[in-house]
């Protein structure tokens, strides 16, 4: 085989060998705040990819195009997709009722739950990006793999929860058009599966944001309720902490907060995209960006329920699609209602079924060692990984079709995710002080302020458990 100077075979290795030493010297440049990134502790080799990741999720760019790599489009997406995916059904649902109950009382609380949203999701980038590593693959690194097993295992049951609630959520929304659930669960399904299995990580990012910004209707859903800026801002200052049923929605607003399935999620979006180190303070810009977006819709939701039927009919019940929409049919417009509430809560329902199944198939493959990428269509080598993925929506879809008693299912997932915060947000925390350098690890009133914060996240989860469970 010719492997002279200037043989096309020559240039190739050297191109691959340019590349090689480029991502190296990225593992030795600063970050926005001063901190070296993401040498090993001892500062003599750059971390290295973990073995069950395919080396197709970082495909280097030619020099001519490295600027578009470190760009905001080229590093924007994991941030934003997550945090679009944390506004579910459930979620909307949430807000909906609590818009409808309290009025603008939880406004201020979604406002405070900005910071929380990025804090978490930020030491997930940095684990990420630093390590190379997924969240499973790390637990399993640095605390065997008995406690990988049973993160890895929550985290399935988890996302077939969220699952659940997604596919319940797009069943509900073409009921409104009078579509059967079976056709609308099917080809969503169909659509989920055959989307992962194209081979492109970007690719699915790029239609899951596009998917996802549909949850922006609400905001004109909130806009034609016509809000009242004197009545909004009595409610940001009135908060009734002293009633149960307040501090019921309070936490179940907070609990849902924070899902398993998000921090899976990012961890492995940031090492199947190949974002090097320098990427690390635009994706921080991206979650952070993410965290006021999905915020802004859940805002939208409570003020456009708070506006209209919280004035009118307080206490409404909101526990489906189909209510939503009809109880704002009087202030929306029957069409209004419809195709505002519809396309956002279809957006919100899909693109959190793609985000949860993904990081549950991530999560088990990293757990016991998977080859496991977006970026190869299904092979032998990724055929758990991606049968994973498919099995999750089968279930998911299958217990939609099967169940008689939906609502009962949605308490379920509830009851599960605030059970699982103390574990997940535990770990991560761990990880964050334990497997980063030094350097990279949060320090002085960033580190208690993180702390503090998760703290709360897990104790309104855990009061959220009991109500859930006697009422």
């Amino acid at each position: 085989m010719n492997s002279t100077p200037g043989s096309p075979l020559r240039r190739r290795f050297s191109r691959r060998d340019r590349a090689c030493r480029t991502e190296t010297a990225a593992a030795a440049v600063v970050d926005g705040e001063g901190a070296t990134l993401p040498l090993a502790d001892d500062a003599a080799e750059p971390l290295a990819r973990p073995a069950g990741l395919l080396a197709a999720g970082a495909r280097p760019l030619s020099r001519s195009h490295s600027w578009l790599r470190l760009g905001l489009l080229a590093v924007w997406g994991p941030g934003i997709v997550v945090m679009l995916a944390d506004t579910d059904a459930g979620s909307i649902i949430t807000a909906a009722q609590s818009g409808s109950r309290w009025g603008y009382s939880l406004v201020l609380p979604e406002l405070a739950l900005i910071p929380v949203l990025y804090v978490v999701q930020e030491m997930t980038i940095r684990l990420g990006i630093v390590t190379g590593e997924g969240h499973g693959a790390l637990i399993r690194r640095q605390f065997g793999r008995g406690w990988a097993m049973l993160s890895g295992g929550t985290l399935f049951l988890s996302a077939i929860g969220a699952l659940i609630t997604e596919f319940a959520g797009v069943a509900g929304v073409g009921e409104l058009f009078g579509v059967s659930r079976w056709f609308t669960i099917s080809v969503a399904t169909a659509f989920l599966v055959g989307l992962a299995f194209s081979g492109n990580y970007r690719r699915v990012e790029r239609v899951a944001v596009m998917i996802g910004l549909s949850e922006l209707a609400f905001v004109p859903a909130m806009i034609l309720g016509h809000p009242h800026a004197h009545a909004l801002a009595q409610g940001l200052v009135h908060l009734p902490l002293g009633n149960g049923s307040f501090m019921f929605l309070l936490a179940a607003n907070v609990g849902a907060v924070i899902m398993p399935w998000m921090i899976f999620f990012q961890q492995g979006a940031v090492i199947d995209k190949g974002l090097p180190a320098k990427s690390m303070r635009s994706e921080r810009v991206d979650t952070a960006v993410g965290a006021v977006l999905t915020q802004l819709v859940m805002i939208a939701v409570v003020v456009a329920l708070a506006t209209t039927v919280g004035r009118r009919h307080p206490g409404a019940a909101l526990g489906t699609v189909g209510q939503i929409s009809s109880a704002l049919h009087p202030f929306l417009g029957s069409f209004g209602a419809k195709v505002l509430f519809g396309a956002g809560m279809l957006g919100a329902a899909l693109v959190a079924a793609l985000v949860s199944s993904l990081a549950g198939a991530w999560g088990l493959s990293e757990v016991f060692g998977w080859e496991h990428t977006l970026n190869e269509r299904p092979d032998r080598r990724t055929a758990k990984f991606y049968l994973t993925y498919a099995l999750a929506h089968i279930i998911g879809a299958g217990l939609v079709l099967t169940s008689l008693n939906l609502i009962s299912l949605a308490v379920d997932v509830e009851v599960m995710n605030a059970l699982l915060l103390p574990i997940v947000l535990g770990f991560l925390l761990a990880l964050e002080a334990r497997a980063l350098p030094p350097a990279q690890r949060m320090r002085g009133w960033r580190r208690y302020a993180t702390w503090l914060m998760c703290l709360l996240v897990i104790g309104f989860g855990l009061y959220m458990l009991p109500a859930l469970v006697f009422r």
